[in-house]
């Protein structure tokens, strides 16, 4: 996907005067394009860029191509009022079905890669991170974003809901989804918390990829960052510590209802 209009729009809006791609960071998922480090003159930024014309129209492209709308309202609007670290957006632009990020090289500024496995510590980070993230935007409208978040909120799987076996569960979901939605105490939520989406320095962490972000509850993140992790309540009372107690105190009794949601979605997407 080199193209050297790209890369001279990727210079102009970076404030260099030499420009040369560097390697592919990774494919995005299904193959909707790449991201990839660019090499300025004394730094380096890392480029998203997304094609998605020729897909078909399916719930899937759709859901897909309403989170890169997503992404690009989050960093243009919601990024800088973060006191967690996302990356920093230097430019952004959208044509037709194509979209560029061109973001802070975390690496150039000391956050080194992304983990499957951490430590308790480097969990905590994670955590510390989403409980600052949650705080800071309690109360606050998700204008732009998904009005529900997660990258599995109920109304943008219903193929998966079809496929689920279980007819207790089946029928229990749109009952999860509105005791989830009705919560008194909302926020943002990044919507895809996964371990792999965090970077580490020595002693901090920053967080990628805010396709999914949009409204809901802290424990919607914090349900899928502790799947199937050890000790997980314990960590989520050390995640709940952090926040007010009126908000940890209802937070905390919808836990168990964002990990059944959780595992709806799950139960579902296993069989497709």
């Amino acid at each position: 996907m080199e193209d050297d209009a790209d890369l001279a729009w990727i210079v102009e809006r970076a404030g260099a005067t030499t420009g040369r791609w560097g390697a592919r960071i990774q494919t995005l998922w299904g193959g909707y394009g790449e991201i990839r480090r660019v090499h300025l003159d004394r730094t380096s930024v890392v480029v998203k860029r997304v094609d998605a014309r020729g897909e078909d129209d399916s719930p899937g492209h759709q859901r897909k191509c309403r989170s890169y709308d997503v992404e690009m309202r989050f960093y243009e609007a919601y990024a800088a009022r973060c006191e967690s670290r996302p990356p920093k957006l230097i430019a952004a632009k959208k044509d037709d079905e194509q979209w560029t990020f061109v973001l802070e090289d975390l690496d150039a500024a000391g956050f080194r890669g992304r983990r499957a496995r951490v430590t308790d510590a480097e969990l905590d980070r994670c955590l510390a991170w989403l409980a600052a993230f949650h705080v800071r935007f309690l109360g606050v409208a998700p204008e732009g974003l998904w009005p529900n978040g997660t990258y599995w909120h109920l109304a943008t799987r219903e193929d998966e809901l079809r496929e689920i076996d279980d007819h207790a569960l089946r029928e229990a979901a749109p009952v999860l989804d509105e005791k989830l939605r009705s919560a008194r105490h909302r926020t943002l939520v990044h919507g895809d918390a996964k371990l792999a989406n965090f970077c580490f320095s020595s002693d901090g962490v920053a967080a990628v990829d805010f396709q999914y972000a949009g409204g809901g509850t802290g424990v919607q993140d914090v349900a899928y960052l502790l799947y199937d992790e050890e000790r997980e309540q314990l960590h989520l009372e050390r995640y709940l510590a952090r926040l007010p107690r009126d908000v940890a105190d209802e937070w905390r009794a919808l836990y168990p209802v964002a990990v059944a949601d959780f595992r709806r979605f799950l139960a579902g997407w296993k069989k497709r």
